[in-house]
């Protein structure tokens, strides 16, 4: 879980600093998928009760908007292609 969270951070960091859009939006799906990576992790830690379902909840909630900022990143970087 702490990879993947990483991992996301890690990514959108990376894409911002890409020298194309095309070559930053290849980063930020990465990060995308590093949320769903994350969020299925989350599932699994819930279903053996690793963690409070009240955490559970926050967290999901709190990949779940990341992930749309990622797809609006995703979007407005996109329509900037070359």
């Amino acid at each position: 879980m702490r990879r993947a969270s990483v991992s996301i951070a890690s990514n959108i960091a990376e894409g911002d600093e890409r020298s194309t859009n095309r070559e930053s939006v290849r980063f930020f799906y990465i990060a995308k998928g590093s949320v769903a990576e994350l969020m299925t992790q989350l599932e699994l830690s819930r279903a053996v009760d690793y963690i409070k379902d009240d955490d559970f909840k926050r967290l999901l909630y709190e990949c779940e908007i990341i992930g749309r900022m990622l797809g609006k990143l995703i979007k407005v970087r996109s329509s900037h292609y070359p």
